[in-house]
Formats: structure tokens, sequence, C-alpha cells
């Protein structure tokens, strides 16, 4: 038996910006956002449209971590009017919002949630309209959030299901003058998030079908639109592509590889997308003959040998850039094998629908790990 859902109403396409007005509604709103330039200039805009804030949380930092966190909701007790709150931004933003809208100003009760899984009835539920800047992360049409504690060195997952945004807003528009560096490592970032929907023991029929069409997509547009990032046409087929690898994992979480990326990118700052992206060759590798819709779906993607498709996969990185082994990141060779089984012990390690075994023979025969140096 499976089952499908996603609540999030979706406007997309380019030019869609100008509809926030209406899906303010009118309402009293909070907007969360980035501290740099061409964010003010949105800012004004979105005050244009829809009349100023009651509040602006305007210092969102990358991979959101508790200490800011709490310093920001607590902002939230001055205004106990808001009814709404607009995320306008990338992942870290989208992710930043889920946990105000959920806190009622008091961050405490998000960290018991987060530690202890206990206290998700009284958390405090207002509604998020989220409007991606990156073409990446899907979090604007998922019910969770990636929160940080770099005291602890943990990365924990907030999920609760009223947390779906309320609306998705998804313009193109907004991605174009997105520099090389940060398109390309949400681009990975949504590849992964298509493929790991795929290898997971959540997987079904309809979340493949998003992950098939996510990939096949991405494969082809994102390495065009490296070569062309001022294209607003590849721009809206990495949107699509995004927004659809959102929904492919909306229903399963992810998996092994972005387990194996947090260590990674708390540890030597590796950038999300790249790190949750180095190890999809290797994982392919390890999940041949799981059989089923899975490999059927991978098979739609990358043909009908699938250590050809890896093997294309990973030139297809090496071309972008994209070291294959760990130790590309400054990952010490002696520590790998505690990533790996860590990440498998893990909770995302345990949606992978193949096994940590044939994960280390992949990556030992194509010297992704060193085993004897770990």
């Amino acid at each position: 038996m499976w089952g499908y859902q996603n609540p999030v109403k979706i406007a997309f396409g380019p030019g869609a910006f100008s509809q926030l007005s209406d899906l303010i509604a009118g309402r009293k709103y909070a907007l969360v956002t980035y501290p740099e330039k061409p964010f003010d200039e949105l800012t004004r805009q979105v005050e244009a449209q829809a009349g100023a804030p009651q509040l602006i949380i305007d210092d969102v930092a990358p991979n959101p971590d508790y200490q800011l966190l709490e310093t920001q909701t607590a902002r939230f007790t001055h205004h106990n009017d808001i009814e709404l709150i607009v995320a306008l931004g990338g992942g870290s933003v989208i992710d930043s919002a889920k946990v105000f809208a959920a806190a009622n100003g008091n961050f405490s009760t998000i960290a018991r949630f987060l530690e202890t899984k206990q206290g998700g009835d009284t958390l405090s539920i207002l509604p998020v309209i989220a409007i991606p800047t990156t073409a990446g992360t899907g979090s604007e049409v998922t019910s969770w959030a990636t929160v940080w504690s770099d005291a602890q060195g943990k990365k924990y997952s907030l999920a609760h299901q009223q947390l779906y945004p309320e609306s998705a807003l998804i313009d193109p528009e907004l991605m174009l003058g997105k520099p090389y560096d940060l398109t390309l490592a949400t681009g990975l970032d949504a590849l992964s998030h298509s493929l790991e929907s795929i290898w997971n023991i959540n997987a079904n029929p309809i979340s493949a079908r998003y992950a098939i069409t996510a990939s096949n997509t991405i494969l082809e547009a994102l390495p065009q639109l490296m070569s062309n990032l001022g294209s607003l046409e590849l721009r809206t087929e990495m949107c699509t592509a995004a927004m659809y690898a959102g929904l492919a994992f909306s229903n399963t979480k992810t998996a092994i590889a972005h387990n194996l990326s947090y260590p990674i990118t708390q540890g030597w700052g590796v950038q999300h997308g790249i790190a949750c992206s180095f190890t999809l060759p290797t994982v392919l590798r390890s999940v041949i003959g799981i059989g089923d819709f899975r490999e059927a779906a991978l098979k739609e993607i990358f043909g009908p040998d699938l250590n050809d498709g890896a093997d294309r996969l990973s030139s297809l990185f090496a071309e972008l850039g994209i070291g294959a082994r760990f130790t590309d990141y400054g990952v010490p060779a002696e520590q790998c094998k505690t990533i790996i089984d860590e990440a498998f012990a893990g909770e995302r390690g345990r949606n992978f629908i193949g096994s940590k075994d044939k994960f280390l023979a992949a990556a030992t025969e194509h010297n992704i790990v060193e085993l004897s140096a770990a």
C-alpha cells in the first residue's frame, strides 16, 4: 500500500511574484529574508505590493543555527498580531520561517521538539508563503526544515504536517543573476532530492514520476545553464525540476547521500548542494539490482545499464568541477569510515533501500574512499 499527499498551492512562472499581494490577502505579515542588497530591493517590492510588514527578519544566515534562531524567534514576542509569514529567499530563509511559524516566539519549544520528538501538539503554526530565490532546496513544498546546532555538532530536522507552506510562489525571474557556484550547488541539491526519493523505503509511484521528470530535466538543463547563466528559459527549466524534486521528496524525505553530507558540511564547510551530491554515482552503483519500480525509475533516467549511467554521471560531475572522493573536500581518510557508519545508522540512512556493504564495495572499487585508511 502507498499514498501521496501535498497540500501546497503553487503559483509558477515568470512574473508570478506579482501575485504576492493577492496571496497575502490583507493579512498582517512578517517578512523573512537575507541581509543582502538584492533582497533590499525585493523587500521594497513586497512592501509596494502588500504594504509594510509588521516585522522584518533580514539577518538569516546559511545553515540556520540554534543560537541565531533563538534570537530571531524572540523578536516575534513583540508582534502578537502577525497572521502570516512571507519567506523570501533560499532554503535557509524558508527553513527559518518554518521555525518561526512553529515557535510562537519561544525557540525552546522547537528545541524540545527537535531533541525529544515531544511537544508537537503544543507548536503554534502560522501559515507561510514561500518564495524561493534559488532552484534547489524544494523547501517551498515540504513540511520540514533543517536546523543546525553548532554547539552540539548536530543537524536536526523539524518535521510537522502543518509546516507545509500555505502557498509556494515560484518565479524564475528571481533566479536571474545568481552566481555560478550558487546555481551549481542548488541545482545539484535538486538532483540529489530527486534521486534520494527513488532509492528510498518511502518511495511510491507518484513520487517516482516526479523524480524521473526532475532528474531528466536537471541532467539536460543544468550543464547548459552553467554556460548561460542569463537564460530565463533554462532558469525556468531548473525551477520546474526543483519543484518536481521537492514534490517527490516531500513524501519520502531524503536518504543516505544526505546523511553522508551533514558532517561534511558541518565539519569542513562544504556547501550543502555539493556535499549531498558528490556521492550520488556511488549510491547509484550500490543499488543496481534493487528491482521493482525504483530500479525501473532509475533506468528511465540513466538508461538500461545503470553502471554506464553512473559512469556518465561521474563524468558530468567531473566536467562541472565536482570531486568524487571524500578527501577532495578535506575529509581525512581515517574519518571516512566513521562518517559512513554513522550515516547508515541515522534516520536518513535508514530511509535508504540499499545496504552499507554494497555502498562500501562501490566506493572502494571506484576509489571514493580508502577503507584501509579508516
